[in-house]
C-alpha cells in the first residue's frame, strides 16, 4: 500500500468525529476572542484523540494546542474556529433567513477550517505511531483570525518556538495552493475627547469630538491619493458622541484599518494616519488617544512548501461532489450575479464556466490570475516558520466570502467532503515533509534566505495585548 493511501485511511478513520465537531462549532458561532464553546469543543476532541493538550496558549483563553509524537521535526497544523457578526443563517437553504435575528454566523467557513486541520493532525498522529517515524504533530486551535490577529500575538509570545514547518488551509470555491500574498494591516482606535456645551446657547464653549473625528475621516480620505496603489484605508465610527444634536459631543471614537502589500509600507502609512488625527485634534481644540487594536504582516511565501502541497493535491485529485451537491450549489448560484460567479475564474486565469456549480479539479500552481487579496494573521506564522496554505472547494463557485451563502453551505454534504479532502491534502503534505530526504531542510533553507533579505519585525507595538472577551457566565 502506498504511503498516501495509508495516511488517507487514517483520515477516514476519524472523519465522522471531526465532521460532527465542525457541525457543532457551526451551531455555536462566536466572534473574536469569545470562542469559548468552540475552543472547548476542540479541546475535548484533542483529549479524546489522545493529544497532549496545552490550554490558555500564550495567555489567550480561547487558544489551545495539542501535541502528539516523539522526537524528530515538529509539524504545526493551524486551525481556526471564529465566526462573524451579523451572518446568522439557516443551514441548507438557498435564500437568506436568519437562524437568530442579528446573530453570528460562520460566513467564512472557519467551522470547517478548524475541524479539517484537527482531522489532519489526528491522521498524522496515527501514522507517526503506526510507522514509528520520529516526529511530532501540533494542532493549533487559533481564535480571532477575523480582526483579532491572535496568531500574531501567539508568534510574538513564543507559541511557535521550535516548530519546523506549518500547514493550513481555507475553504474556497476552488481547490488549489494559495498564492503567498496577503496585505499587512493594522487596526487603530482614535478616541477624541472635547468639551460638551449647549449647542444653541453656548456653542463657543464646546469642543466637538465628533467634529474632530469627521475632520480626521476627511483627511484620511484625501490621503488615499498619496499612498501606494495596493494600500487600503477603511474606517468605522464606534462612538459618534450620542444622539442629541443640541449637545456638542464631548467624546467620539473611530476605528481605522490600514493595509498595504508590504509591512514597511503599512507602518509608514499608519504614521501618516496618526498625524492626520493629531491635526484634527489641533483644529478642534480636542485631545486624541491612539490605541492599536491588532496588526498582521504580509505573507512570506515558500516555493518548496507550495510545490509539496501541490503534489499532494494532485495525488488526491478534485473533491468528489455528487449530483445532489451540484443541485444545491446551482440553487445558491441562482442568488448570485454573473460577476460574482465569474470572479473565482478571474483569480485562476480561466474563462468563466456558468454551467459549473462546483469545482471538482485541482488548479495548477501559481495560476497568475487577477490579484484579489485580503489580510490574515496566518502571515505572521509564515515569517516564523516555512508555511503553506491550501484552498479546497467546499461551496458553490461565486459564493462571496463573509456572506449568508457561505453560512448556509457550512453544514452541507459538499462542505463535509471538502473538509475531509483538505485533511487528506494537509496530512499527505506533512508526511512528505517528514519522509522525503532533504525536503524539510530545503524548505527551511529557503525560509532563512527570505528572512535574510527582509528581516521580520512584529507589527504589534510593545505592550499591546489581545482584546480578550469575558467568559460567558453559563459556560
Amino acid at each position: 500500500m502506498r504511503n498516501s493511501e495509508a495516511i488517507w485511511d487514517c483520515v477516514e478513520a476519524h472523519a465522522a468525529d471531526l465532521i460532527g465537531l465542525s457541525d457543532r462549532v457551526w451551531g455555536t458561532p462566536e466572534t473574536l476572542y469569545a470562542e469559548y464553546r468552540s475552543c472547548a469543543e476542540h479541546n475535548a476532541m484533542l483529549r479524546q484523540k489522545g493529544f497532549r493538550v496545552t490550554e490558555n496558549l500564550a495567555g489567550i483563553p480561547t487558544a489551545v494546542m495539542g501535541e502528539a509524537g516523539t522526537g524528530g521535526p515538529i509539524i504545526a497544523i493551524l486551525g481556526e474556529y471564529d465566526a462573524l457578526p451579523g451572518l446568522s443563517q439557516v443551514a441548507g437553504l438557498a435564500e437568506p433567513r436568519e437562524l437568530e435575528p442579528g446573530g453570528n454566523g460562520h460566513g467564512c467557513g472557519h467551522n470547517l477550517l478548524g475541524s479539517a486541520a484537527l482531522l489532519a493532525a489526528c491522521a498524522l498522529k496515527d501514522w507517526l505511531a503506526a510507522t514509528g517515524t520520529p516526529g511530532r504533530v501540533r494542532y493549533y486551535g487559533c481564535p480571532a483570525e477575523e480582526g483579532g490577529a491572535a496568531k500574531t500575538f501567539l508568534v510574538r509570545d513564543g507559541a511557535f518556538d521550535g516548530v519546523d514547518a506549518a500547514i493550513t488551509w481555507h475553504p474556497n470555491p476552488v481547490t488549489r495552493v494559495d498564492d503567498p500574498l496577503s496585505l499587512a494591516n493594522m487596526r487603530l482606535d482614535f478616541t477624541f475627547t472635547g468639551r460638551t456645551s449647549h449647542a444653541a446657547m453656548s456653542p463657543h464653549l464646546g469642543r466637538s469630538a465628533l467634529d474632530a473625528a469627521e475632520l480626521m475621516s476627511v483627511g484620511v480620505n484625501y490621503l488615499r491619493e498619496h499612498v501606494p496603489q495596493d494600500a487600503r484605508l477603511h474606517y468605522a465610527y464606534l462612538d459618534a458622541g450620542g444622539s442629541a444634536p443640541n449637545v456638542v459631543q464631548g467624546r467620539a471614537r473611530v476605528r481605522h484599518l490600514v493595509r498595504a502589500m508590504q509591512l514597511h509600507d503599512m507602518l509608514a502609512i499608519v504614521e501618516r494616519v496618526k498625524n492626520v488625527a493629531r491635526g484634527a485634534a489641533l483644529m478642534t481644540g480636542t485631545e486624541v488617544e491612539i490605541q492599536v487594536v491588532s496588526a498582521v504582516s504580509n505573507m512570506l511565501g515558500n516555493r518548496v512548501m507550495e510545490a509539496t502541497m501541490q503534489a499532494a493535491l494532485e495525488e488526491l485529485g478534485g473533491v468528489a461532489f455528487d449530483a445532489a451537491d451540484r443541485a444545491y450549489a446551482r440553487a445558491i448560484q441562482a442568488t448570485l450575479t454573473r460577476e460574482e460567479i465569474a470572479t473565482p475564474y478571474k483569480v485562476i486565469a480561466m474563462p468563466p464556466r456558468f454551467d459549473e456549480p462546483l469545482c471538482d479539479y485541482v488548479v495548477p500552481l501559481y495560476p497568475h490570475g487577477e490579484v484579489l487579496i485580503g489580510s490574515t494573521d496566518v502571515a505572521d506564522v509564515s515569517w516564523k516558520v516555512p508555511l503553506v496554505q491550501a484552498l479546497v472547494a467546499t461551496h458553490a463557485i461565486g459564493s462571496p466570502g463573509h456572506s449568508w451563502q457561505i453560512t448556509a453551505q457550512g453544514k452541507s454534504p459538499a462542505a463535509h467532503k471538502g473538509l475531509v479532502h483538505a485533511a487528506k491534502a494537509m496530512s499527505r503534505c506533512a508526511e512528505k515533509l517528514l519522509t522525503t530526504p532533504g525536503l524539510l531542510t530545503e524548505a527551511q533553507a529557503e525560509h532563512r534566505a527570505r528572512l535574510a533579505a527582509t528581516p521580520y519585525t512584529c507589527p504589534l507595538p510593545a505592550g499591546i495585548t489581545p482584546p480578550l472577551q469575558p467568559r460567558p457566565a453559563e459556560i
